[in-house]
């Protein structure tokens, strides 16, 4: 910074304002100072400027499962909406749930000196052990259910699962069949009770429902599964499944067993993965806008930040689930 103030012939302060972007400083000063930045390549040290401001701007995800489009797309909202506040993201994944793993994990991000953190924490067990164990504070939830002990931030996953049922029973299905995502999922266990209250609302019959792990093998096993319970006189018109992935599945193996959709059932996800718009047929299915959860876990997280005393105070902000109609659910066929 004294190297660029004497190119610039201005004092060690004025750069320090110019590269903070403090307003009262002239605009051919800081032209002058910009362009001595550029011709020395000088780079703000953030270790040095920590020390003085005793802020780092490194925030901490903690993440599970990034491989599923779900986590993956949430984690790149947190850190979109990240930058654009002027944070850098220190990201963790977590591959064991235990105690021990997930204090790890929280030990790591401590490390980093992160001044707050956002978790994904897609599964009960991931949850419970965060509210029991110390580390980042404050600290903001992604989907971490109700109870937890800190700020939630999550999509409404029953609504979004209400609003599919609803949609194939309103087509004229009298009941719908559900292919449920992994049992140990938060997501996975709302989307199970939206659709059964749904149906009971309705005064429809519940089937029993197929549970997946997401993954589209998952899916086209089970899928096979709905197909033999057709065969065998059950009525399968129409099914929500938990997930897109698993979807997909689900529409090869019925176009293995020669059973047409939607003219012989109608199939609904949930997500809106990209390639969903071009299944043959497109699939109807639930988005979630991930983009809006990465930015309401950070306002929330930032809010924290500013008001130190209420970091913990339980607060749940809900991203709404909406309906996206394309060609694979249409009314039953006679």
């Amino acid at each position: 910074m004294s190297d660029v103030a004497k190119v610039a012939g201005v004092s060690h302060q004025t750069v320090s304002r110019v590269v903070n972007g403090h307003p009262n400083v002239r605009e051919e000063t800081v032209v002058r100072v910009r362009r001595a930045i550029a011709e020395l390549g000088y780079q703000p040290n953030s270790t040095a400027r920590a020390l003085v401001t005793r802020r780092t701007n490194v925030l901490g995800a903690l993440a599970v499962d990034t491989t599923l489009f779900g986590p993956a797309q949430t984690l790149a909202g947190i850190e979109r909406a990240a930058r654009e506040a002027g944070y850098f993201l220190s990201i963790v994944s977590v591959d064991d749930l235990s105690p021990d793993g997930v204090a790890e994990a929280l030990d790591h991000l401590v490390q980093q000196a992160v001044e707050g953190c956002v978790a994904i924490t897609p599964q009960r067990e991931l949850a419970h052990a965060l509210a029991a164990l110390p580390g980042p504070r404050p600290l903001v939830a992604v989907e971490g259910g109700e109870g937890a002990g800190f700020p939630v931030v999550g999509v409404d996953q029953e609504q979004g699962a209400r609003d599919a049922v609803r949609h194939l029973v309103g087509l004229g299905h009298r009941t719908v069949h559900h292919v449920a995502g992994r049992a140990d999922w938060l997501e996975a266990e709302a989307r199970v009770h939206g659709w059964r209250e749904e149906l009971l609302a309705a005064g429809h019959v519940v089937p029993e429902p197929l549970a997946g792990d997401w993954s589209p093998r998952s899916g086209y096993e089970l899928g096979h599964r709905l197909a033999e319970r057709r065969a065998a006189g059950e009525e399968v018109t129409a099914v929500f499944v938990a997930n897109d992935q698993m979807a997909v599945g689900v529409l090869k193996a019925f176009h293995e067993v020669g059973l047409r959709v939607p003219d012989d059932v109608s199939v609904v996800g949930f997500d809106d993965i990209p390639e969903s718009a071009y299944l043959t047929p497109g699939l109807t299915t639930v988005v979630q806008d991930f983009t809006r959860v990465g930015t309401a876990a950070l306002e929330v997280l930032l809010g924290a930040l500013e008001s130190p005393d209420h970091a913990d105070t339980p607060v749940d902000r809900t991203v709404p689930a909406v309906l996206r109609v394309r060609d694979s659910s249409a009314p039953p066929s006679a």
